[in-house]
């Protein structure tokens, strides 16, 4: 069966994933990797435009295969875009700024029309029977099918320190691991390792025969 690998929290780094990208689908060998990316595909890094064309056109070209999920940092741009309200806390706050560069605007109005769109459309978590993939985490009071969007974007606490079974592995981001390694518990796996901070980028490798990730690569 084919492998599925998780990636979180690119944020600009463009040469990262695709270095990751090929590095997964020499691991996956003949078998057609599955991909879910976590969000957080822009701000802070250098090219925040090419992280989101290629991801368009992956998904275009393997759209079975390739899932892509919203962050905090899409969620902080659309705010942006929505609301002049709003642009301090994105833009300055954020590392909105880096984004507004790598599309040589000046304002987030001003980005293209298609990208916006692609953002609004990305959904909040991806459920493959066994694992619950989400950009930052779950409310641990509450069901997984009851998950507020607003914790599914931005939870930490209470979530990093609850070792309850939530009835499927919880794969997430968001929370920078600054020593470079996935955090890794009995009922999830952190996988943001601070890629834009110099980590490295990390993919999660999951097969169909247990929950939990059979390994790991890393990029950069």
């Amino acid at each position: 069966m084919p492998r599925t690998y998780a990636l979180s929290d690119i944020h600009g780094c463009l040469n990262k994933l695709l270095g990751l990208v090929a590095r997964c689908r020499n691991d996956a060998r003949d078998d057609a990797a599955r991909f879910v990316f976590l969000g957080d595909y822009i701000d802070r890094g250098p090219d925040s435009r090419g992280v989101i064309e290629y991801l368009i056109d992956l998904k275009s070209r393997q759209p079975a295969d390739v899932v892509c999920l919203c962050g905090n940092h899409e969620d902080l741009a659309l705010s942006a875009i929505d609301d002049p309200g709003e642009i301090d806390q994105w833009v300055v706050a954020n590392g909105g700024d880096k984004t507004l560069r790598s599309y040589d605007v000046t304002a987030p109005p001003e980005m293209p029309a298609s990208h916006v769109e692609w953002m609004r459309a990305l959904p909040t978590h991806h459920d493959d029977g066994r694992r619950f993939f989400v950009h930052a985490g779950i409310d641990p009071s509450r069901p997984l099918d009851r998950q507020d969007r607003h914790d599914l974007l931005w939870m930490r606490e209470p979530f990093l320190s609850d070792p309850r079974d939530y009835g499927r592995f919880i794969v997430h981001g968001h929370t920078p691991q600054r020593g470079g390694r996935p955090d890794l518990r009995t009922n999830r796996v952190n996988i943001d390792t601070a890629a834009v901070a110099g980590g490295p980028l990390t993919a999660a490798i999951f097969d169909d025969g247990e929950s939990a990730p059979i390994g790991f690569l890393q990029e950069g």
